[in-house]
């Protein structure tokens, strides 16, 4: 066996002058298609047309031209079996041993803001698919390429043994049907958007490598960082690192958790987290007193820990920032200046997400979390809590300072494993209680870390109080206004130690459990 026969149709044309140059030199005949076989022309490449093969006319704008006998006999023809080998013969067919194929660009399409429709469909390819599905079926014969990653290594093999080893052949078509399976699921998930669908029958879904992890959550676990082919700007996959170490899984999660806070915020914040929940937080005129808020909120749980901001990072912040030990500093930017600062640390990583993420910048996006056998599928919780919307249920209601101080902490809350309970003061968390199996436990955690921090607070609470534990807890803190949703059969409890105590309480109708 020998490659002597190539077929060439690319979308994406990186390399492939260079690609199909090399096999002339090797005495591959090839075949082209449209683009593809005028770029070659052009280059000076030997190349026949599909039509010279097919002894059909290419129709329909392209739409009809490799859908052939011709082209489907000489990829799935089985080299060693004699009725084949027969069929061939007597047809006048010739195999084709190579095939390089990348298809109509449907992501890049889709990606575009004002994509129609129309144009979205017209950029489904048909004939690519199913030329790399054959080929890829029959890769005991034949070579099949979809990425041009892979040219030096079929060049390579092509030119020391005239064709390539079975092991690359099995490779390389497992890679095709991962691409060809990729390309059917944006399609299928754009389809069924298009159409209202919210949860099909079937759920296919693909990412994109980004990077191997060298572990886990652990290190005895394997790992690897995918992202979505249509992330959304200004999240974690599409951020760049401007210094620092690779990633770790931790990292990574640890970061889109600061992200998801900071996000919350129109004006200036800061978010400092460690294993998945806040360590401080805190808003500002600047992104420099925001920082300062966020660290004193727990100077002790900071350390280590990763921060987000919701503004560029100035030499200022960058100076405080670097009196601690911190994994990662992520933000829209960073001034010359700062990054000179932060780079003093060889190991600190420096994320730049290049969009300053606001609420109104958030979409609902589905989320999916993986069980022993399954997947749990639901949307992202991206509530906005309207002020407009909260139920005063005590006999006095909040002042305009606690009402402020009341939606930062739902803002907080909400990122915050439950059962939580965030105490804030001052544009800052002075308390947090988080993942606790009862409430009056989380909140005494808070309390405790707030301690003469907690007189005059507020509390936000993730869910409602099953009781009136809490409250009374609260009110002998210090605590002067409560934002909870509200629902419990034994509301009017809470409310009723609320009132006798002189806490301002609103109801928000709505819980944010984070599990």
């Amino acid at each position: 066996m020998s490659i002597k026969r190539a077929l060439i149709s690319v979308s994406d044309k990186s390399g492939v002058v260079e690609f199909a140059r090399a096999l002339a030199d090797a005495g591959v005949e090839i075949i082209s298609t449209g683009g593809t076989k005028t770029l070659l022309e052009q280059s000076e490449v030997p190349v026949i047309g599909i039509s010279e093969v097919t002894g059909f006319p290419e129709i329909m704008d392209g739409r009809v031209k490799t859908l052939h006998p011709a082209v489907h006999s000489g990829l799935l023809a089985v080299r060693d079996n004699a009725e084949h080998q027969a069929q061939m013969q007597e047809l006048g067919l010739s195999y084709i041993d190579l095939v390089v194929v990348n298809l109509y660009p449907f992501q890049e399409t889709i990606e575009k803001p004002d994509v129609t429709y129309e144009d979205a469909i017209e950029n489904i390819d048909i004939g690519g698919p199913t030329m790399l599905r054959s080929a890829a079926k029959n890769h005991a014969f034949v070579t099949v390429v979809v990425d041009a990653a892979d040219y030096g290594q079929v060049i390579s093999e092509l030119q020391a043994e005239g064709d390539t080893t079975l092991e690359t052949r099995k490779r390389l078509a497992a890679k095709v049907f991962r691409h060809t399976a990729s390309y059917d699921a944006l399609i299928s998930g754009y389809l069924t958007e298009q159409v209202g669908e919210t949860f099909p029958e079937r759920l296919t879904v693909t990412y994109e490598k980004s990077q191997s992890l060298r572990y886990g959550e652990n290190p005895h676990q394997q790992a690897a960082f995918y992202r979505a082919p249509l992330a959304e700007r200004g999240s974690l996959p599409t951020a760049e690192q401007l210094h620092g170490k690779e990633l770790s899984y931790n990292n990574i999660q640890d970061a889109n958790a600061a992200i998801a806070i900071v996000s919350e915020f129109e004006g200036p914040a800061v978010a400092a987290v460690k294993h998945m929940n806040p360590c401080g937080v805190g808003i500002g005129a600047s992104i420099y007193e925001a920082y300062r808020k966020a660290y004193e909120s727990d100077p002790t749980s900071i350390f280590g820990g990763i921060v987000a901001a919701n503004r560029p990072i100035d030499a200022d912040t960058a100076q405080m920032l670097n009196e601690i030990f911190l994994e990662i500093v992520i933000a829209p930017d960073f001034t010359t200046e700062a990054l000179d600062i932060l780079k003093q640390k060889k190991n600190l990583r420096l994320l730049r997400t290049g969009v300053q993420p606001t609420p109104e910048a958030r979409r609902a996006a589905w989320q999916y979390t993986s069980i022993a056998g399954g997947l749990l599928v639901q949307e992202t919780d991206v509530h906005t809590l309207q002020a407009d919307k909260l139920q005063t249920v005590t006999s006095r209601e909040a002042t305009e300072s606690e009402l402020e101080q009341l939606q930062f902490g739902w803002n907080v809350v909400k990122h915050v494993k439950s059962n939580a309970i965030v105490l804030v003061k001052d544009g800052m968390t002075v308390g947090i209680g988080a993942g606790q199996m009862n409430r009056v436990g989380a909140a005494k955690i808070a309390i405790e870390q707030a301690g003469e921090k907690a007189r005059g607070a507020i509390l936000a609470s993730d869910a409602f109080f099953p009781m009136g534990d809490t409250l009374e807890l609260a009110a002998k803190a210090g605590i002067t206004a409560v934002i909870q949703p509200g629902g419990s059969i034994r509301d009017e409890e809470s409310i009723q130690v609320a009132n006798d105590y002189g806490i301002a309480m609103v109801m928000t109708g709505v819980r944010h459990f984070k599990h």
